[in-house]
């Protein structure tokens, strides 16, 4: 029989689960988990024999209490320890979010961020809060921010719409970086930016010089549909996987395209895009179902990603 003690004891029981899991999303997932999230790959076209190791750094969002230095120090030391043959950074270094004790200087994250090593170098491009956040950047209505500034300071290279021609053992390959997509923004509708990019795809593309494959690093998802099958591979983050996701579906993505470039290994039309899920947070310091990560993506390899937790293999 269901009595009022039963109804109260069930009550209580659901206000304690949701209070632990509340606790969970705010205290524990987004400021003590580390992950280290694997994919292998080999996209069409890719030469016979060249064997790719990329690290996957995105979205830091650097601040106190969720990014503070001694976080950064050990994302920093997880990554060098992947033994990458290059590592590539993937944009939003800065926080917004109004839930943070102290804002991390772009010259205190980025020398930290100078301490990541790889043969074939560090790599970066920049988000939309990269821009977003330099009030000097978005009244000129140009760059450089102070991200681009700080990390070229620190010893990384920054690409807005540029190219670099790589080699492992010999075998040429190229890495792009495109300026990002949501540069300035005019105005907001609907929790969605209407902005202004200062991505050039096709003027990234043009400085590619030879048949060699063609790895891409874009902030946002959001490109994809326009990336030509000359790209072997584009790697992006921003979205942070929706931040909360349960059962493969997040119920926020910053993106237009919703929960299609989400998270994971998504591929389209022979194509692959694959997304990180970030470290940091933004809006809201909370994470659920998608932990903080650092992304190893391994090309070349014969064994597909498709045991790998998170993959989402989406038809074209």
């Amino acid at each position: 029989m269901l009595t009022r003690r039963l109804l109260l004891k069930g009550a209580a029981a659901l206000g304690l689960s949701a209070f632990s899991l509340g606790a969970y999303a705010f205290g524990i997932e987004p400021r003590f988990r580390l992950d280290v999230t694997r994919y292998s790959l080999t996209p069409l076209g890719w030469p016979t024999g060249l064997q790719v190791r990329l690290a996957v750094v995105a979205d830091l969002h650097a601040s106190e209490p969720y990014m503070p230095p001694d976080r950064i120090i050990e994302i920093v030391e997880r990554t060098n320890a992947l033994d990458a043959d290059a590592i590539l950074l993937l944009g939003d270094y800065v926080a917004s979010h109004h839930f943070q004790t102290r804002r991390l200087p772009a010259r205190e994250w980025a020398g930290l961020l100078g301490g990541l090593r790889a043969p074939l170098g560090v790599h970066a491009v920049l988000g939309n809060h990269d821009w977003w956040d330099d009030h000097p950047a978005q009244r000129r209505g140009s760059g450089p921010v102070e991200s681009r500034v700080e990390l070229e300071r620190a010893g990384i290279p920054v690409y807005e719409n540029d190219a670099v021609r790589l080699a492992k053992g010999g075998r040429p390959f190229w890495l792009a970086g495109l300026g990002d997509q949501l540069a300035f923004v005019i105005r907001w509708r609907r929790r969605r930016p209407y902005a202004r990019g200062v991505d050039d795809l096709a003027g990234t593309l043009a400085k590619v010089t030879d048949h060699a494959p063609v790895i891409l690093m874009a902030h946002e998802p959001d490109i994809f549909p326009s990336v030509p099958p000359r790209v072997a591979l584009t790697i992006s983050g921003h979205t942070h996987g929706g931040q909360v996701r349960v059962l493969g579906y997040s119920p926020y993505v910053p993106s237009v395209y919703g929960n299609r470039y989400a998270y994971g290994h998504i591929v389209e039309t022979g194509r692959d895009l694959i997304v990180s899920g970030g470290l940091g947070c933004s809006g809201l310091p909370v994470r659920f179902g998608v932990p903080p990560e650092i992304v190893l993506i391994e090309i070349g390899s014969a064994t597909p990603s498709v045991a790998h937790p998170g993959v989402n293999h989406a038809g074209g």
